[in-house]
């Protein structure tokens, strides 16, 4: 007898195990990175999602078991349930109902309006850590002594780390303008230092993402974005693209190091010791579509061409976007496509001294005290003329008398 019951518990556990086994297969490649990760912006982040869930779950839990125990304590058999057809009002419950989800809207209001700001990712970092503010300009903050405590190492209290990023087709490139070198696939950063990304992409929207650093930031042709973060435990971190670009989208991933102030400093020896350089003519090489692109090292970076490759210039006898936006400035580095044509005969608006200034620029005696009226074209001053900015037309503005609706005021003079 007991060899049959200790068969038939033991059936029952394979049982339980063989129900479980589904489940344990689907969670097996679950990766709760962004649960545990090891930056403090990521940290904050996943606090603001856990206290949110938290809040939510204050109303949909017990609407949850009302629901069930409602269901259950009048359903149809249960006789002793109290028969109440007439009844329509409760002050109690309407406070209740009304004034619980009130506040926790509120308490999200607050919660959201605060952490966006906090946690703006192009706010400079204030703490290191919970208990580790950063340094400003190497004065210690609080009562810091050294840079020791400021969590930042030798590398200077307070600097970022400063890496330019450009999301290419299909990999990633980062510039590190302080040390002179650049890598493809492959980022490294010291422990407890901040780090200043500035993120653009050479073709198509991209996004940034290593979620045990900070969150998901987009980069954009002919646009700059920012992210202020730090890695605060040593780590080999999995970064990758969460932006689909193209066909090469899934093979664009990259591996971020956090190491120590010692480790950082070998690494930039190994980049200089064995990558080549990194010029304009290289980098329109790279910047060719291609797929799961190893590791690569530049130990030479050509100065500014991050700039050129935001302001899409790279390529030779290209003009940059800010020249093309500063129009008819005279000089070789000027586009006269983009500069305004002049008006009715007169000389378009060149150098900022010699524009027309727009109502908002002009000075109280420029607008007059009056009813602003502008005088219309037909009208002619003593040595008016039709040339943009002449000063004999900077002032339209006039006392005119009150008219009944459908006349025109005369100008006097």
């Amino acid at each position: 007898m007991t060899v049959v019951t200790q068969l038939s518990r033991s059936k029952i556990s394979a049982r339980k195990w063989l129900a479980a086994l589904p489940l344990a297969l689907l969670t097996s490649g679950c990766d709760w990175v962004v649960m545990s990760p090891s930056g403090d912006i990521a940290v904050q982040q996943r606090d603001l999602v856990l206290i949110a869930t938290g809040l939510m779950l204050l109303i949909i839990v017990p609407v949850i078991a009302m629901t069930l125990f409602f269901a259950f304590r009048y359903r149809q058999s249960n006789k002793a349930a109290k028969y109440e057809p007439n009844w329509d009002h409760s002050v109690g419950l309407e406070l209740l109902i009304w004034g619980v989800p009130l506040l926790i809207i509120i308490a999200l209001g607050a919660l959201t309006w605060t952490s966006t700001h906090l946690l703006d990712p192009y706010r400079p970092l204030g703490r290191i850590k919970p208990d580790t503010p950063t340094l400003a300009n190497n004065v210690p903050v609080g009562n810091l002594v050294d840079k020791q405590q400021a969590g930042n190492g030798p590398n200077g209290a307070g600097k970022p780390l400063e890496v330019q990023v450009v999301a290419l087709d299909w990999k990633w490139l980062f510039i590190y303008p302080e040390y002179g070198i650049a890598t493809v696939n492959e980022l490294a950063a010291p422990v407890d230092r901040p780090i200043r990304f500035q993120m653009t992409s050479s073709s198509v929207m991209n996004a940034f993402y290593i979620p045990a650093l900070a969150g998901m930031i987009y980069t954009m042709p002919g646009m700059q974005t920012t992210l202020n973060a730090v890695i605060n435990k040593p780590g080999n971190y999995e970064g990758f693209s969460s932006n689909y670009s193209g066909a090469g989208f899934s093979g664009m991933r990259f591996r971020f190091h956090g190491v120590s102030d010692a480790g950082f400093a070998a690494w930039v020896n190994q980049v200089k010791q064995r990558g080549g350089g990194l010029n304009r003519a290289s980098y329109l090489q790279l910047e060719k579509p291609s797929e799961k692109v190893p590791v690569r090292y530049y130990n030479a970076v050509e100065p500014k061409i991050f700039t050129a490759i935001v302001e899409q210039c790279v390529q030779p006898g290209k003009v940059c976007m800010s020249q093309m936006m500063h129009g008819g400035k005279s000089g070789g580095d000027s586009h006269a496509g983009m500069a305004m044509p002049g008006v009715n005969g007169g000389k378009g608006p060149q150098e900022a001294s010699e524009r027309v200034k727009g109502a908002l620029m002009k000075d109280a005696d420029e607008k007059g005290s009056g009813n602003h009226w502008t005088a219309p074209a037909d009208i002619k001053r003593d040595g008016a003329n039709s040339a943009p900015g002449s000063q004999s037309n900077r002032n339209h503005t006039m006392l005119s008398p009150s008219t009944m609706p459908g006349t025109r005021p005369v100008a006097n003079g």
